[in-house]
Parts: structure tokens; sequence; C-alpha cells
């Protein structure tokens, strides 16, 4: 979710609810400025949006770190 610093500011309860089950960018001047996460989200969990629809399900952190991991390998 995203919302101006204004919005947010002005109903800061209400997004601190919301953060429970989604992560929302703060924006100022049509810029994100800051982005919440959500409690006890791991990077998986941060990541899977970005890599929705690019990897198998079963992707986990042990995978991701193993692809990182051999990134470097073949930039050596």
């Amino acid at each position: 979710m995203t919302v101006t610093a204004a919005e947010f500011h002005a109903n800061f309860s209400k997004y601190l609810e919301l953060l429970l089950g989604e992560d929302i960018f703060i924006t100022q001047n049509g810029r994100t400025i800051a982005k919440l996460v959500k409690p006890n989200a791991s990077a998986v969990d941060s990541l899977s949006g970005l890599l929705a629809g690019k990897v198998p399900e079963d992707f986990d952190a042990k995978s991701l770190r193993e692809e990182r991991l051999g990134r470097y390998a073949a930039d050596d």
C-alpha cells in the first residue's frame, strides 16, 4: 500500500493496524521516502513481490542464499 506522508500522519493508528497485513510505502512530493515492513517479515517475504512469477513457488531462504553466492562465484 502507498500513502502520502500527510495521510499517514493524520491516520497513524489506522496504518499501524494495516501494517500487520502488508508493507506500507510512504510518499512525499510524489517520491517514496519510507517503507514500513510488516512485523516478522523475512527477507523471503519482502522479496516475494519482486520475484513473483519469476521463480518456483518452493524458493526459500536457503535457495535464495545459494543463488546469491552462485552469482559471486560467477563474477570471479
